[in-house]
C-alpha cells in the first residue's frame, strides 16, 4: 500500500469539477486516485512557498556538507567502489 503525502484525496471522476476538489481541500495538496492508486498530486498555488529562492553560496554549501558529513559518510564509503 502506498503512503499518501497528504490527507486529502479525490478520484479522477471528482476532477470533472476541480474547483469543488480545491475548495474541499482548503488550500492543501490533494492526492488524485485512479483505481485506488495515486496517479498525481494536485497542489494549489496558495500552498506553495511564496518566498523567493536564492542561490546557495559556497560558504553555505560547505556548512551544510560539514554538518551532514557524519550521517552521509557510510553512504559515501559504500559508493566508493561502485
Amino acid at each position: 500500500m502506498t503512503r499518501l503525502l497528504t490527507r486529502n484525496i479525490c478520484t479522477m471522476t471528482e476532477l470533472r469539477e476541480p474547483q469543488k476538489v480545491l475548495d474541499r481541500a482548503n488550500g492543501e495538496p490533494v492526492a488524485v486516485l485512479k483505481n485506488s492508486k495515486v496517479v498525481a498530486y494536485l497542489v494549489p498555488e496558495q500552498s506553495m512557498a511564496l518566498e523567493e529562492h536564492r542561490p546557495l553560496s559556497r560558504d553555505d554549501l560547505d556548512d551544510i556538507l560539514t554538518r551532514t558529513r557524519q550521517r552521509s559518510q557510510p553512504v559515501l564509503d559504500y559508493l566508493k567502489d561502485k
